[in-house]
């Protein structure tokens, strides 16, 4: 079951703007990925982050007091084309949720029981009474119902969600893409530097819209595949610089491979494993604000295999060196 957004915030359902906006700010810089390195922060940031953007918003706050986690799935116009007409349709998360049939975005495939007044009515029934027609009214905008009822107007589709799964290379570079989704084909235009989480609005291509109605939106909810080169956080990626033992030693210049191209890495001498070094801007871009970084961390390897003159020489420098790893302090 989605979480309760208010309980994500930790504010009572009667929370003013000022407590939601209060509490957000509280736990986002607890949770943000750059202060909180638990591997759940993460998810808990974006979490509080969908939390806020539906609450904070009171159209989609008063959608969300009404029918719960599967707000979207309601279509926009669903409490006026039925209005008074006594389905008593009681809101609230949890409760009386209709679910998308996820094929067309139109119709329902039921409702959860105690959804309404009378304690759970079949949606079929219910809305063949209201309309006629053995129990699909609801689908047919244009069947004339019982008197006083007419006939529904137009109907806006409900909104739709899918799961874009890319390449830490592709959203770095962003461009057109076509995907496939459902046997329905899509173009779409990633913006460069998307990140985990990120949403990309396809306008008109969610549910179709009823009696005239115009469609709903889809959402592509953007997952960044795991990647065996580059590790994401937020915008900021790193990557394993692998150096000699003299060239972390004595310090070096040397090149790295970014998602954007070579770049030039200037290594401190005397650089041990696990030693960061930032190229500023380099990481993620940024459209809209300060691009990330890209971290090259440092990791000395040693030879496979030495030839005798390599072997005489780490055998003179282990004889006149007094250099201890070990030792403490």
């Amino acid at each position: 079951m989605a979480a309760d957004y208010y309980q994500v915030l930790g504010v009572s359902r009667d929370a003013s703007a000022e407590d939601l906006q209060r509490a957000y700010r509280t736990l986002a810089r607890r949770n943000h990925p750059d202060v909180n390195k638990d591997p759940a922060a993460e998810e808990r940031f974006k979490e509080i982050n969908e939390a806020y953007h539906v609450l904070a918003d009171p159209k989609l706050r008063d959608r969300y007091d009404r029918y719960g986690p599967e707000f979207r799935s309601v279509p926009e116009g669903y409490d006026e084309q039925f209005a008074g007409a006594g389905a008593g349709f009681r809101g609230g998360p949890g409760r009386g949720r209709p679910r998308s049939t996820g094929r067309d975005g139109g119709g329902f495939e039921g409702y959860s029981s105690g959804g309404f007044a009378d304690g759970g009515v079949d949606i079929e029934d219910l809305f063949g009474d209201l309309f006629g027609g053995g129990g699909r009214g609801f689908g047919q905008a244009g069947r004339a119902g019982p008197a006083g009822f007419g006939q529904p107007g137009p109907m806006a589709g409900a909104d739709q969600e899918a799961q874009l799964e890319l390449s830490l290379e592709e959203a770095y570079e962003g461009g057109r893409r076509r995907i496939t989704l459902d046997s329905r084909g899509y173009e779409v235009n990633i913006p460069p530097g998307v990140v985990e989480g990120q949403r990309i609005r396809l306008s008109g291509e969610g549910g179709r819209g009823r009696g005239g109605g115009p469609a709903g939106d889809l959402y592509l909810s953007v997952h960044i595949r795991a990647n065996r080169r580059y590790r994401l956080n937020g915008r900021d990626i790193t990557a394993d610089l692998p150096l000699t033992p003299w060239e972390a030693a004595l310090g070096a210049n040397v090149t790295v491979r970014t998602p954007g191209g070579e770049a030039k890495v200037n290594v401190p001498a005397g650089s041990s494993s696990g030693r960061r070094l930032r190229l500023r801007g380099q990481g993620m871009p940024n459209p809209r604000g300060t691009p990330g970084d890209f971290y090259a961390e440092v990791r000395v390897a040693v030879p496979d295999h030495l030839s005798d003159r390599e072997r005489q020489l780490f055998e003179e420098l282990a004889q006149v060196s007094t250099f201890d790893p070990r030792r403490s302090g």
